[in-house]
């Protein structure tokens, strides 16, 4: 059986950039603090790095799915300017209630997007990492054997840090799960 590779997907909004909610003009786009080189760390590591993102605002008909695409390139311009790279994107613009009353399964924490990168990439989910500030966003590190790490902002719910504290693992920032990623190489699981 072939192994695929390690891979970090990131959450965007509250994770790489400010999340200003619904972010819609690429003249708004902010880098976090640390967040470009964060990522440079990982291209040095041959980690590719994979953003999964919810874009429900594309859904509720708040923005374009051509107003996405804009920011997003504005996103990857920034992250180029320090010689780093987003090796992969992929995104949901459903609402969360787009299909009734349950979410569609490409929403995180629905695994859709993840499993997709994950043939796109040749990666190995449980040789990967799995960062965001929500819940959702680390939560299909147990759906599909990875590891998590949940990096908290004031808006990340205390029930959710708990959760991540318990399922998981938290972070103080991208840089601190970056280290960690880093220094803590993955391990071929036994059933391989």
């Amino acid at each position: 059986m072939t192994v695929g590779r390690a891979a970090v997907f990131l959450d965007r909004d509250g994770t790489i950039i400010r999340d200003t909610h619904y972010l819609s003009r690429p003249e708004h786009v902010e880098l976090l603090p640390g967040a470009a080189q964060s990522i440079q760390r990982l291209n040095e590591a041959a980690l590719p790095v994979i953003l999964v993102t919810n874009q429900s605002g594309i859904g509720r008909g708040y923005f374009t799915t051509d107003d996405f695409l804009l920011v997003q390139s504005r996103v990857e311009e920034l992250v180029e300017e320090t010689g780093a790279r987003i090796d992969g994107v992929y995104m949901c613009p459903h609402r969360p209630d787009a299909a009734g009353n349950r979410a569609c399964e490409c929403r995180k924490p629905g695994t859709a997007l993840f499993l997709r990168a994950i043939a796109d990439h040749g990666i190995d989910p449980a040789l990967s990492w799995f960062i965001g500030d929500r819940w959702r966003d680390v939560h299909p590190s147990i759906l599909l054997g990875g590891k998590g790490i949940l990096v908290p902002t004031p808006e990340t719910p205390g029930a959710e840090i708990i959760l991540a504290q318990a399922e998981a693992t938290v972070a103080n920032s991208l840089e601190h799960a970056v280290s960690k990623i880093i220094t803590s190489p993955p391990k071929i699981p036994e059933h391989r």
